[in-house]
């Protein structure tokens, strides 16, 4: 086994605790985890607990080649993507190079999750509960209108009457357009996938709150009705590594209903860590080809809720 196991994150700035629970993950494997992370600006918060290097933007016709001189020049063995514009890059890397490991699906399955009109359309064809979506004919208010590649909650638009409508479905093939649930409630499940397609885990959390799209108070909860659809979607789909599933429960109709899939590390992930779920240590023990064992012991009730801290960063230190 190797001693040392080098980890770079893309788009990983803010992602200290996951990073932290990987370096500790390997102390437990008998492995020293470094951590390195792709960055356009080295003041982040990452920097911390691991090394950051200069990066470019996902979309730089030159990305591939300097992420393969920076793996080369670093030595590293794994490849996290933390954002969704960093999944794709990953995925297309992995069939372009294939030196290094990553918890991701292929590229094409990747592209298809985040186009929200073709991942609906996908939905629908493998029998999947969705919110219904807006084909033709008469619409029925209130409607929500997602960007077709948005992520984070970013420029989500809620439809309630027919000027609204007008406007948004003069750019219908930039917007998916469902029907809106107010009363409900929302879950996200950590899900790990080993590469002979076993959920090793599955651990719904409800979202208490989020901010900018990004879960700031989240606990665990068994719900067998999550559970047994989170593995028929990562079945139906064939999804591997690392997934987030985000599903809606319709408290009015009493239904379930997935919103999206992010193949990838959601950002409270660490939530089902501490629950239990060994998703470092499946990470690790993937890139290491050692067997995996299916967590069902997590517990629920665990609660995380973050808070602002500061990384002071001075010049010349």
């Amino acid at each position: 086994m190797k001693d040392t196991v080098n980890i770079l994150f893309l788009g990983g700035a803010k992602r200290v605790s996951m990073a932290r629970m990987l370096i500790d993950a390997g102390k437990e494997l008998g492995c020293n985890v470094k951590i390195f992370s792709y960055e356009l600006n080295g003041r982040v918060p990452v920097a911390v607990v691991g090394k950051v290097l200069s990066g470019l933007r996902w979309n730089d016709a030159r990305l591939m080649e300097h992420l393969h001189e920076t793996v080369g020049k670093y030595g590293i063995d794994i490849m996290i993507p933390f954002v969704d514009g960093a999944v794709g890059v990953v995925a297309r890397y992995r069939s372009i190079y294939n030196d290094i490991w990553a918890p991701v699906c292929g590229y094409e399955r990747v592209e298809k999750m985040f186009d929200k009109i073709v991942a609906a359309q996908l939905f629908e064809y493998t029998g999947i509960s969705i919110p219904r979506t807006y084909k033709s004919g008469r619409p029925v208010f209130p409607l929500i209108a997602k960007p077709r590649y948005g992520s984070a909650s970013q420029g989500i638009m809620v439809i309630t009457e027919p000027r609204e409508f007008r406007r948004v479905i003069s750019k219908a093939d930039e917007y998916v357009i469902q029907e809106y649930i107010v009363n409900r409630k929302e879950y996200t499940v950590d899900c790990y996938v080993s590469s002979d397609c076993v959920v090793q885990c599955a651990v719904p959390r409800l979202r208490k709150e989020v901010v900018g799209g990004e879960v700031s108070d989240t606990i665990t909860v068994h719900d067998a009705e999550i559970e047994e659809t989170s593995r028929k979607v990562i079945s139906r789909l064939g999804l591997t590594g690392a997934i987030t599933l985000q599903f809606l429960r319709d408290l009015e109709k009493n239904r379930l209903l997935l919103m999206e899939i992010n193949p990838r590390l959601g950002g409270g992930a660490v939530c089902s860590v501490h629950a239990g779920a060994p998703i470092p240590a499946y990470i690790l023990n993937e890139y290491l080809q050692r067997p995996l064992k299916p967590c069902d012991s997590w517990k629920p009730g665990t609660e995380i809720v973050r808070y602002m801290q500061e990384i002071v960063f001075k010049d010349g230190e």
